[in-house]
């Protein structure tokens, strides 16, 4: 079964009757990386901002939206606000997606790694509180 990214750009290369270079044209990224985010069936790791920025562009989606099913593609499930375009536009959003991908990969941490990453969060704040 395809991944939420492979469903979302296969849907919108059919919708469209759009290439993976036409894609990556739009988008300015590489068309390897088009192809090779609609065709593999794992992502490892979330794919770079400037990536999904231009996925996004290229596939003429939001943002979010394209950030969301990457996060699915990576068993990372964003809680909270819609995932698709055909959510309601009226739902809450984040005010800073990156906080929600935070969040949720966050819950993926093993109880000892999630100690450490609050070792961290804690000693950040407390870094900036001292400025």
């Amino acid at each position: 079964m395809a991944n939420a990214l492979q469903q979302l750009i296969r849907e919108r290369l059919d919708r469209n009757g759009w290439s993976y270079g036409d894609v990556a044209r739009r988008g300015g990224v590489p068309r390897s990386t088009v192809h090779h985010l609609a065709t593999t069936d794992r992502v490892v790791r979330m794919p770079q901002a400037t990536t999904l920025e231009g996925l996004a562009k290229g596939l003429e989606l939001p943002l979010d939206t394209v950030r969301r099913a990457a996060a699915e593609a990576c068993g990372i499930h964003v809680y909270g606000t819609p995932a698709g375009p055909e959510a309601d536009a009226a739902a809450p959003r984040s005010a800073d997606p990156e906080v929600d991908l935070l969040i949720a990969s966050v819950q993926k941490l093993s109880a000892d790694d999630r100690r450490h990453v609050a070792a961290l969060v804690e000693s950040l704040l407390g870094r900036s509180a001292d400025r």
